[in-house]
């Protein structure tokens, strides 16, 4: 065979290859399982940063009371939808989510969630509670939830709230907004 002729039957079996990887990969997402979601109520600040929206959000399924709870603090740890306001400071990341049998939930977070907290009584209240409401308002099993940064008790987020204790489900804060279900 002349040399041309291999170069038309390497640049059809290249095609014929490319062809297949492309029909495989289109068929892999439209076959590939979905992963199951739950309507979870999440918490995010109003556009003016005085209260608390609770927003009905679409989070992943978890397998248990706490991976359920674990996909619900991941899911409150991103950007907030618009108009609302995130009041997790960036960059803040889950470190560990645990449940007692007396109903307490331990919320362990990366330091950032104090380090780059922008402070004042409204704004840490605001945080503590959209993180306490989160897990109460969709784990039936919490009552309690106990906020540790870093691994350890902290005494304050940000200077202003006391963090040695666990805090109940507080709905105080929120106010009923557009949008809100």
């Amino acid at each position: 065979m002349s040399r041309t002729r291999w170069l038309q039957v390497g640049g059809i079996v290249l095609v014929f290859a490319v062809a297949a990887w492309i029909a495989s990969s289109v068929l892999e997402r439209v076959v590939a399982p979905s992963v199951p979601h739950i309507i979870a109520t999440l918490y995010y600040g109003t556009p003016d940063g005085q209260a608390l929206a609770a927003v009905k959000r679409e989070v992943p399924l978890g397998e248990g009371p706490r991976e359920q709870g674990r996909q619900i603090l991941q899911s409150e740890l991103e950007e907030a939808p618009a108009p609302y306001l995130s009041l997790i400071p960036r960059g803040t990341t889950l470190r560990a989510f645990y449940i007692t049998d007396r109903g307490d939930a331990f919320v362990d977070l990366s330091a950032e969630a104090s380090t780059m907290h922008p402070g004042g009584t409204t704004h840490e209240l605001l945080t503590v509670y959209a993180i306490v409401n989160a897990v109460t308002a969709n784990l039936a099993s919490v009552e309690r939830v106990q906020i540790l940064i870093d691994g350890k008790q902290a005494d304050t987020l940000a200077g202003h709230v006391d963090l040695r204790r666990p805090f109940e489900r507080d709905t105080v804060l929120v106010r009923e907004t557009k949008g809100t279900q």
